[in-house]
């Protein structure tokens, strides 16, 4: 098949730059919610791919403290963020083994090239018995489906979304990674937020609730390190 797309540098810079740093309310919302629903609360937050910060934003208050790592520093993150620079495509971070409580990974996964051993990556800094949390696009969204089948593409994988969005993964393919590197209490949660197929309206909230992984724009994905 032919294709006469020119698309922009793909450097790990460049696929940062294009994500703006910064993902949706409701997909950091989704992230409270899902730790609250445990009664996870205290301790240290990494986040990975942490952008203009936005998270601790929302966790500041269940929380002691926050690390962000990224590939660039944001001009929207706090000058006050503990931040390490680094390349997520590589799994060198200078990051001590069990440096955190909880490791998040808000919308970050499907801006990498390995998605295996980033999760691995996220594992080993977190605290054993401590928690990691991946969201990602929902590809199995209605939204998504009906512009596969339309276009060929998931919805969040279109030509205009690369080379930031290059690794595009089912829940089940995260359900699956999660659990290769060793983690445990894995589950599975939804935005309950996503845009009607081939209009710009949001599905009413009832119907996403009722629906969740068919009326979702973006998944999370949740699992817990042993304490052994």
């Amino acid at each position: 098949m032919r294709t006469d797309a020119v698309y922009p540098s793909d450097t790990v810079r460049t696929r940062a730059g294009l994500s703006l740093g910064s993902s949706s309310d409701t997909v950091y919302q989704m992230v409270a919610d899902t730790l609250a629903s445990r009664g996870i609360a205290g301790g240290r937050v990494v986040d990975v791919g942490c952008g203009g910060g936005a998270l601790w934003r929302v966790l500041s208050g269940r929380f002691d403290q926050y690390a962000g790592l990224d590939a660039v520093r944001y001009p929207t993150l706090p000058p006050d963020v503990e931040f390490r620079q680094l390349d997520l495509d590589t799994t060198e971070w200078p990051v001590r083994d069990g440096d955190a409580d909880v490791v998040t990974a808000v919308e970050t996964i499907e801006h990498l090239e390995n998605p295996w051993a980033f999760v691995r990556a996220l594992a080993r800094i977190a605290k054993p018995g401590g928690w990691v949390v991946v969201t990602t696009p929902n590809q199995l969204s209605a939204l998504s489906l009906v512009t596969l089948i339309v276009k060929r593409r998931f919805s969040a994988f279109q030509d205009s979304a690369y080379p930031g969005h290059r690794t595009a993964l089912l829940e089940s393919d995260l359900v699956r990674i999660l659990a290769a590197a060793g983690l445990e209490q894995i589950a599975v949660a939804y935005s309950c937020r996503g845009r009607l197929p081939l209009t710009a309206a949001h599905v009413p909230a009832r119907l996403a609730r009722r629906m969740p992984r068919a009326c979702s724009d973006n998944l999370l994905v949740i699992g817990r390190k042993s304490r052994g």
